[in-house]
């Protein structure tokens, strides 16, 4: 069964329908999650109540843009709101210090390589969390993710030409960053 079929059937009330639309975008927005939030517990808790707002609104849902474009804007939106209310609460305790992508598994061979490895990734990623969000999120949805522009400009609702712009802006920090740690690693386009 196709997306729109299930869409329609979700529309309709029918839960499994919807099971089968949050299975198949669960790890993506779980993703996304995790590289705008920095920790895989607040990460859970967002893709979760992004798929409730989701479920809760879809009824509203008109299929002008995607699915998979309705649904990051739900995601994005959420993650906001939990940045936000980390903030409040960072105020008045201490972070857990847990890592953005900490534990993902190295396709390293032998331990040099995977030490070697394992640093430049480090480096990309403590490059990439000290961008700024808007620019943060530019390359998580179109080098992780794969949206085409289109799609970015409609998730994070700016036109095609800021989201090229943005793109163009967030490579180059990406890459005076990496060159800045002593690394010649980056996105190359």
């Amino acid at each position: 069964m196709d997306e729109l079929s299930r869409l329609r059937r979700a529309k309709e009330g029918d839960t499994a329908a919807f099971g089968e639309l949050l299975a198949q975008y669960q790890d993506r927005i779980f993703n996304l999650c995790r590289y705008l939030l920095g920790n895989r517990q607040d990460a859970e808790d967002a893709a979760q109540d992004a798929f409730v707002k989701a479920f809760r609104g879809l009824k509203r849902f008109e299929p002008a843009a995607s699915f998979s474009t309705w649904l990051y804007r739900i995601a994005v939106n959420t993650c906001h709101d939990y940045r936000r209310r980390f903030f409040l609460r960072s105020l008045l305790h201490a972070p857990d210090g847990e890592s953005v992508l900490e534990g993902l598994p190295s396709p390293a061979p032998c331990p040099e390589t995977a030490y070697a490895a394992r640093e430049s990734l480090e480096a990309l990623r403590a490059a990439l969390t000290a961008l700024p969000v808007k620019l943060r999120l530019v390359i998580i949805l179109k080098e992780l993710e794969g949206l085409p522009y289109e799609d970015m400009a409609a998730v994070l609702e700016v036109s095609v030409g800021t989201v090229k712009s943005r793109l163009f802006r967030a490579r180059e920090e990406l890459k005076k960053k990496m060159r800045s740690q002593g690394t010649k690693q980056g996105p190359e386009r």
